[in-house]
């Protein structure tokens, strides 16, 4: 048995759905909601790179990097603001984000 672009699609799928669902089920915790992100942006990695190796190219990858790139600092940034916001306030709940007006 091979493996085809189907496969990956379908792995692509389901990590999509996982991290969408991760959104809209939880709400209240930041946290939860930046690692269902990741597994969105994990997805697409998935399907650039599956598409740019039946393809033949390199231009996928390298989408991959840019958006592994992204990922990163967007981890990265999102975690100093949380822990700027827990000094502050104590705790990093959604409901209380926009109490931060000004």
């Amino acid at each position: 048995m091979d493996i085809t672009i189907n496969h990956f699609l379908a792995v692509s799928a389901v990590l999509f759905t996982v991290g969408v669902v991760g959104i809209f089920v939880n709400r209240k915790n930041i946290i939860v909601i930046l690692m269902a992100l990741e597994l969105i942006l994990l997805s697409v990695n998935i399907n650039l790179v599956a598409f740019s190796v039946f393809s033949g190219t390199i231009t996928g990858q390298i989408f991959a990097m840019l958006v592994l790139t992204v990922a990163a600092a967007e981890a990265a940034v999102g975690l100093a603001i949380l822990v700027v916001y827990f000094r502050n306030r104590g705790d990093i709940a959604v409901e209380s984000v926009d109490l931060m007006k000004g």
